[in-house]
């Protein structure tokens, strides 16, 4: 007689787009159900409960307290107030699975090692463009492949875009002005890679990335100086290549591997070498939140801090950031201008660059913060130009970094 364990409960807080998606996924996959869902908008979260067939509420902390899931979804755009969750998570014996790069970026380690120390599980989601790398990635390790670049395929740039000027295309994809002005500025794609980077202790290229046109996926192996990179996996992007969508790996077999293994790749149409392009021609977001909540439930991640510790050919990655994403004005900035959600704002946009360079992490910029001088356009606003407030995201990232510093890591926030 077969006995069959009960579905994995499953709380989602953050009813927008991504999150009513994650609802109807989960509702729609064996093994696992819907408990409840939050939003601080109660027409939002009443929303997709109709949808998902559970309880709605607007206090997420309440119901993580009285109500305890197997895997809490955090798919807000907030970052302090996801960390609450996270943390609040935590204490009641859930994993957490991130659909939001933002929080994973900002304070990844933290809430790694507080779901560590209580034997749960943090991972980034399964079909966002850093988890679908991950996955690749992982998967290019175990063929006996070792990564020379980790890639994603933006098809359109505008640093200028505003909230503003992008209404009508956010309404048409069913995104928040903000949300829809920082996919189009290259700050969501530049926190993505930063995560993906800080996992497997990746690199981006001296400068940040650089992201060529290209007509096909393909013309990556022609359009880098792979030998610049010494040994050291970088992330970069395509802009406007086919298939006009997913994510790349430029590889090169592993030294160990004998030379017939060129026959073999030749044969099964990946080129003549030495490097080769591994590519998946889409991510499917929400729709792939499911294996990412079997992942966290069966405590092995799909990307946390220092993940990659066990691939890459034997070399440790560390546990501790290498990169991150800073802020750059979209416009001449004035003294007295009050820096608020700065993600997706008029304000900046993000760029990535390794952990030690001048500037502020885009990420902090969350609360208001008045500027103290005058930045003219695209140049990087740095720490000296604002005064950080005290609230919960800066004493949790200070506290991140005294942490880090402590370890002796060469992390410089």
């Amino acid at each position: 007689m077969s006995t069959r364990s009960p579905d994995i409960t499953v709380g989602l807080v953050g009813c927008g787009s991504m999150g009513r998606g994650i609802a109807f996924q989960v509702g729609a996959t064996p093994g696992m159900r819907m408990a409840w869902v939050a939003d601080r908008d109660p027409s939002a979260a009443e929303a997709v409960a109709a949808l998902a067939g559970c309880p709605a509420t607007t206090d997420a902390s309440r119901m993580l307290a009285e109500r305890p899931v197997d895997v809490m979804v955090e798919a807000t755009n907030s970052i302090g107030a996801a960390a609450e969750y996270c943390l609040q998570a935590f204490e009641t014996g859930a994993h957490v699975v991130l659909m939001n790069a933002e929080v994973d970026l900002a304070l990844g380690p933290l809430l790694h090692r507080e779901a560590v120390s209580r034997g749960l599980t943090l991972t980034s989601d399964a079909g966002d463009q850093h988890g679908v790398l991950a996955s690749l990635i992982t998967e290019a390790d175990r063929m006996g492949f070792e990564v020379v670049q980790a890639g994603n395929i933006k098809g359109f740039l505008d640093r200028r875009a505003t909230p503003t000027s992008l209404l009508g295309e956010a309404a048409k994809r069913r995104l928040s002005p903000s949300q829809c002005c920082a996919y189009t500025d290259g700050t969501k794609l530049h926190i993505e890679m930063a995560v993906l980077a800080n996992g497997f202790g990746y690199l981006p290229p001296d400068g940040g990335m650089t992201g060529p046109r290209a007509a096909s996926v393909h013309d990556a192996l022609g359009l880098f100086d792979f030998d610049a990179y010494a040994g050291i996996p970088r992330v970069d992007y395509l802009l406007g290549a086919e298939p006009n969508g997913g994510v790349y790996l430029v590889v090169q077999p592993k030294p160990t591997l004998p030379d017939e293994q060129r026959f073999y790749l030749g044969y099964y149409k990946l080129g003549a070498g030495p490097r080769y392009v591994l590519y998946r021609p889409y991510h499917l977001c929400h729709l792939e939140t499911p294996k990412a909540i079997f992942a966290a439930a069966e405590g092995r991640p799909i990307l946390a801090p220092g993940h990659g510790s066990t691939l890459l050919g034997g070399r440790k990655s560390p546990a501790v950031p290498t990169c991150d994403v800073f802020a750059r004005a979209k416009r001449d900035l004035r003294a007295g201008e009050t820096m608020a959600h700065a993600i997706g704002s008029d304000a900046c946009y993000g760029t990535i660059d390794r952990r030690d360079a001048a500037g502020i992490p885009i990420v902090l910029l969350e609360a208001p913060s008045v500027l103290r001088h005058d930045v003219p356009r695209d140049a990087p606003i740095t720490i000296d130009d604002l005064e950080l407030p005290d609230v919960a995201l800066t004493r949790h990232w200070r506290r991140q970094r005294e942490w880090l510093v402590a370890t002796g890591s060469s992390f410089r926030g």
